[in-house]
């Protein structure tokens, strides 16, 4: 008889009992999330409702009071963020965050910079280790200037760039740190309608093409419905639904959440 043997997948992202209080009010109040390899998930909500919280605890801008957070498996909870950024998880802001005086491709080479392995010595130096490095890591800006279709602007100014193009700089940013997840905060938001399509389809590209996991935020939600196969609905902090994107558009705890209780008196006219 042959035995069986069990694979067991490791999940992208976990997080269990996440939570956070400022003071007496709690922003986030035992979170369950988890994302399989290569996964799309949208995490949504209300104005208020602790979602970017929950990018600034899985990123190490906040620690939690309680829970624990993990990466492929290793908890990465109470790191710094250039460590967790370094372990393999990057995102994008809410408000862009460039560096707006550097050259376009700069922007992308110094996010390149978490995975370099050459050392302060070697670069002052100029070793042929740092040459060869600094060579492999501009090629590879170029590349995912040119995969998000802004490699033209590589020597412009980021603060120079149209908005859509800054949304698309920081995208490469991210992916230049080779990300096992990719965490995005509202990617369209300000954008128009062809910007938003053309978008949706860059996002489910960078999926496909990287086999990273995604977590999206967006307020957007016919882009959430049509690209993330779960969503996880926040409200004031706590996890109200949890679901495909079917049964999210049909749950009454968020239809409230989003319209607003009925009006008791209102019905009873």
């Amino acid at each position: 008889m042959v035995e069986e043997e069990v694979c067991t997948q490791v999940t992208a992202l976990e997080a269990r009992g996440l939570s956070l209080a400022f003071g007496g009010l709690r922003a986030v109040d035992q979170l369950e999330l988890a994302l399989p390899a290569g996964a799309l998930h949208g995490l949504i909500g209300p104005n208020g409702a602790g979602k970017t919280t929950v990018f600034n605890l899985l990123t190490g801008v906040y620690v939690p009071d309680t829970g624990e957070i993990k990466l492929a498996g290793e908890r990465i909870d109470g790191r710094r963020p250039s460590a967790i950024a370094q372990a393999g998880l990057a995102r994008t802001f809410q408000n862009i965050r460039l560096f707006g005086e550097l050259s376009v491709l700069d922007n992308v080479r110094t996010a390149a910079g978490v995975r370099a392995k050459s050392g302060l010595w070697r670069s002052l130096l100029r070793t042929p280790l740092y040459r060869a490095e600094e060579a492999a890591v501009e090629e590879r800006s170029r590349e995912l200037l040119d995969l998000l279709g802004i490699a033209h602007r590589a020597d412009e100014q980021a603060k120079s760039l149209p908005y859509g193009d800054q949304r698309r700089l920081e995208i490469a940013r991210a992916l230049a740190t080779e990300p096992k997840v990719l965490l995005l905060d509202e990617p369209v938001a300000g954008m128009n309608t062809q910007e938003k399509q053309e978008m949706r389809g860059l996002i489910q590209a960078l999926r496909q093409q990287f086999g990273v996991a995604i977590l999206l935020i967006e307020h957007d939600m016919g882009l959430v419905m049509e690209i993330c196969e779960h969503i996880t609905v926040l409200d004031h902090g706590v996890t109200i639904a949890a679901g495909k994107p079917a049964a999210i558009q049909e749950d009454p705890k968020v239809i409230e959440a989003y319209l607003g209780a009925p009006d008791a008196a209102a019905e009873g006219n």
